[in-house]
């Protein structure tokens, strides 16, 4: 029995949730780290209050892939955890900027944190699906148009929720000031436009994805490649959540390989997003600190936003010419380019002479974050068991999120006390850690050694 070949829409809708999840996952990326400035938080401090992200993606996504590789019901098997992940992300995105409402109980920067970890966690537990349903879906000659699709739809989230606060400020007159403790009206508003776009978004995927069943699933296992190294499922039956430890440890070669890959890539990624608001406030506002209650420093917030917005713009028109770069080059040479590009995108920050240069910069960020986001998947998912496809991509996120939590703990020290609190050579360290990666990527094997899209 064979996988049914999806048309162009039906793989559209089948991943058009993630547009809502990455709307709201920009807003966090792009605002966070102002909020909580807002809030008390000082510039050291922010990647540790940011450590809540991969936390949270470290313990969450490995038990959501395990359990829903067993789940079946009336929604489907990867269906009622996406749903159920955004419903609890929307919660987070509408209390995280009005924190302040809390005060008479605990300190506005507590909540805020405390609604940060909300949606973190919330996003992964929509995310790791997202990702497995892909795998279960698609044949092996649709797999690299499946995950640019996702790919260029969550660009196209993130630049709309990039770009929101600065949209609201500056075409509908919806004010940024902000006084001592309180986040300005248009992030508020832009959090609760993302969280109403989520709940929809992810709808739009449930109601219209047929998802098979595990008997369907089951018969296509046979026509998996390179069986030597896939995983052994005989005693599938008495696993219970444990396995995922032996899971690990049986990992295919390839998702090895790629884990260093995966490392310097989202070590880079967590740096610019943690820093960029407060690099760029010093570095090309010339601020001379970050004082997050002036004009200046809200300006440069939603420049940030802009600058997130032109990545993620980048990244979604790029993710379509991924398929058609990667037959021609090969998958591995694909992204070990496009990462070199996105380095060199990031180092050139600290020679651009006004905000408005840094959109070069961040279009290699851009090409960058497509391929970060499609090929290793892409790659991935031919080492992979259709049994094991949610437990191994959760597993997988430990080589997202592990670095991020190395770069929480030592990067503010770094920029406290190796960088004079500069906050522009964590950037610059991102942009080393992008080309880091690209040399690596060599080190991949790619089981399916036709690619076709």
């Amino acid at each position: 029995m064979e996988k049914r070949r999806l048309s162009f829409w039906q793989i559209w809708n089948m991943s058009f949730g993630f547009l809502g999840i990455q709307m709201g996952f920009a807003l966090q990326n792009a605002n966070a780290s102002r909020i909580l400035q807002i809030f008390g938080a000082d510039v050291h401090e922010l990647s540790w209050f940011w450590i809540i992200a991969p936390l949270m993606g470290l313990i969450v996504q490995p038990i959501v892939g395990y359990y829903s590789d067993k789940t079946w019901g009336k929604l489907g098997r990867r269906k009622p955890y996406f749903l159920v992940g955004a419903i609890l992300a929307s919660i987070g995105l509408v209390l995280m900027p009005q924190a302040d409402m809390f005060i008479a109980f605990l300190p506005a920067l507590w909540v805020g944190a405390g609604m940060l970890m909300i949606m973190d966690a919330s996003f992964n537990i929509a995310m790791e699906p997202f990702r497995a349903l892909v795998g279960d879906n698609l044949r092996t000659d649709q797999r690299t148009a499946g995950f640019s699709i996702q790919t260029a739809l969550i660009g196209f989230g993130a630049v709309i929720g990039s770009w929101l606060p600065y949209a609201l400020t500056n075409w509908f007159g919806i004010s940024n000031e902000t006084s001592e403790g309180v986040v300005p009206t248009n992030l508020i508003l832009s959090f609760i436009i993302g969280a109403v776009v989520l709940i929809i978004s992810i709808l739009v995927t449930v109601i219209t994805t047929k998802e098979y069943s595990p008997e369907e699933l089951e018969s296509f296992e046979k026509e998996h490649l390179d069986t030597s190294d896939k995983l052994d499922n005989e005693k599938e039956e008495k696993s219970s959540l444990l396995d995922i430890i032996d899971d690990f440890k049986k990992m295919p070669s390839t998702m090895r390989q790629l884990s260093w890959v995966q490392f310097f890539s989202w070590f880079g990624l967590f740096g610019m997003w943690v820093f960029a608001t407060p690099a760029i406030a010093q570095h090309i506002y010339g601020l001379p600190h970050t004082d997050s209650s002036s004009s200046t420093y809200q300006d440069a917030g939603d420049w940030i936003g802009i600058l997130f917005g032109v990545y993620n713009l980048i990244s979604a028109f790029y993710a379509f010419a991924l398929p058609y770069i990667a037959k021609k080059v090969g998958r591995k040479r694909t992204h070990a380019i496009s990462l070199l590009i996105g380095g060199i995108g990031l180092l050139s920050i600290y020679i651009m002479p006004d905000k408005n240069w840094l959109i070069v910069s961040m279009i290699g960020v851009g090409i960058a974050w497509a391929s970060i986001l499609a090929m290793p998947y892409a790659i991935l998912a031919g080492s992979i068991s259709p049994k094991k496809m949610g437990v191994y991509m959760g597993i997988f996120n430990f080589f997202i999120v592990i670095p991020q939590i190395i770069n929480a703990l030592i990067g503010g020290p770094l920029v406290k006390y190796a960088y004079g609190n500069q906050a522009i050579f964590a950037l610059m360290m991102s942009g080393i850690s992008f080309i880091i990666a690209a040399t690596l990527v060599s080190k991949v094997k790619d089981v399916d050694d036709v690619i076709q899209s």
